[in-house]
């Protein structure tokens, strides 16, 4: 299928690797010219240089954190005339609600929250004085079915939802389509790490942790960066123009809800 975006301009955050990096690539194979960023420079000027040899697109890498005032200047400084924004960044870590205090609110607030909507501010005028916009917001399956021991991640990215709620079906009129996509687990680094985390505390193998988690999926598997992307570049494309203020889950039906 042809997607129509070839020749658009996208910033896709947190894109060196993981289902951001996967964002990037299904976008750069559909002829999108990229803006990508990430905190570490190395792996991110290591995926830039990958999507130009692989898709002959034109791609600028900007090593910043956007959960800061600085970071965020220095990307939308690169990023200014985008056309489709992927908002993404690591979640919060993990624990029990007796375990934060006021400031690791904040900092999920605004690596979760504020940050995502900041670029969506700056960005968006943009795309409505164009006539056409894309921004999808990657935020988490815990946003539908809230995970104990992620609370600072359920709330915050539950207060990004809420404000794409109502915001995207304000600039819908104008050609801004605006949608969050729910993902699951997934064959990235964070599914090593969590797996790892199982392997040790139960004294199993890897392989049989995998297997643990994998038995708790309706699919049997974990989802991929590459299928991840894929949707990621469908909701971007040209023909879903109609889909407006949706959450996208990409769990494998592990979220066992009729609606």
């Amino acid at each position: 299928m042809d997607l129509g975006i070839a020749g658009k301009k996208a910033l896709v955050c947190a894109s060196s690797k993981g289902l951001g990096r996967g964002c990037a690539e299904a976008l750069a194979e559909a002829g999108v010219d990229l803006v990508l960023n990430a905190r570490g420079a190395e792996a991110l000027e290591a995926t830039a240089a990958a999507l130009r040899d692989t898709y002959g697109v034109s791609v600028v890498a900007v090593a910043a954190d956007v959960s800061t005032q600085d970071g965020r200047t220095a990307l939308l400084d690169a990023a200014q005339g985008v056309d489709i924004l992927v908002n993404n960044a690591g979640g919060p870590p993990p624990g029990v609600w007796s375990d934060w205090d006021r400031d690791d609110y904040i900092a999920a607030l605004d690596a979760n929250m504020l940050a995502p909507i900041a670029l969506m501010t700056a960005l968006m005028p943009g795309m409505i004085d164009r006539g056409w916009g894309r921004v999808v917001n990657i935020t988490s399956g815990s946003v539908k079915a809230p995970i104990p021991q992620l609370g600072l991640s359920n709330a915050a990215r539950a207060g990004l939802t809420g404000f794409v709620a109502g915001t995207a079906r304000q600039v819908a009129q104008h050609g801004v389509i605006v949608n969050n996509m729910l993902p699951g687990i997934h064959a990235t680094d964070r599914a090593v790490s969590l797996d790892t985390a199982v392997s040790k505390s139960q004294g199993i193998d890897l392989a049989a942790a995998k297997a643990q988690r994998e038995a708790t999926i309706p699919a049997r598997r974990y989802g991929t960066a590459a299928e991840f992307g894929a949707t990621c570049a469908f909701l971007c494309s040209q023909h879903a123009g109609f889909i407006v203020g949706q959450n996208i889950v990409l769990d494998g039906g592990a979220i066992n809800a009729t609606i």
